[in-house]
């Protein structure tokens, strides 16, 4: 038999424990609230990604034939560019005068690439080209972004013997499984039937 003070314990444990979970409820009761503003947020960045690429298609139509890229300033620069264990680039086509003034604009990247298959030149997607020094000094040290996405840094030295860059592929005319913005594609091939 339990005595009078050992039940009064025990009512005033569970009062206290039924505190403490109403409490925690109505703590979480906003966080729960919250959930699809994160999943607004997820909405919203994928509508930032899908936004540079098409802005970048908007931009390039104009060049989807490799004639009206080198009448516009365009060259091949390094050859068709395949990775070493899977995908590739393709062909660099850059512009020497953006790759000076430090342009930031979908409808101007510095390069664009082609896939060169059955005789002809394919375009696949961008590069935004940044020399790195310039671009710090230009801007607070501060990295580039462009609708919301911040540029990789290659260091020197590099594969392209050239000095530190910032860079951001747009894969805007051929899709990528890895993502719109990653260096290789595994669609993309640089060896020609």
């Amino acid at each position: 038999m339990t005595s009078p003070i050992s039940q009064l314990l025990q009512k005033s444990i569970l009062r206290t424990l039924n505190l403490i979970l109403l409490n925690s409820l109505i703590i979480a009761t906003p966080l729960l609230a919250q959930k699809p503003s994160h999943n607004a947020h997820q909405d919203a960045s994928a509508s930032t990604s899908a936004t540079l690429v098409q802005l970048v298609r908007e931009g390039t139509k104009g060049y989807i034939d490799v004639n009206d890229a080198t009448a516009a300033g365009y060259g091949p620069f390094l050859g068709c560019v395949a990775g070493t264990d899977h995908g590739a680039m393709g062909v660099h086509y850059v512009n020497g005068t953006l790759l000076g003034n430090l342009t930031l604009d979908p409808a101007k990247p510095q390069a664009l690439i082609y896939e060169p298959k059955d005789g002809k030149m394919t375009l696949v997607g961008v590069e935004f080209i940044l020399d790195s020094a310039s671009w710090l000094a230009a801007n607070n040290n501060t990295p580039p972004v462009l609708e919301g996405h911040v540029f990789n840094f290659v260091a020197a030295p590099n594969r392209f013997n050239i000095p530190s860059f910032f860079e951001l592929h747009v894969w805007a005319w051929r899709d990528n499984p890895q993502g719109a913005y990653v260096d290789w594609n595994n669609h993309v091939t640089c060896s020609a039937p």
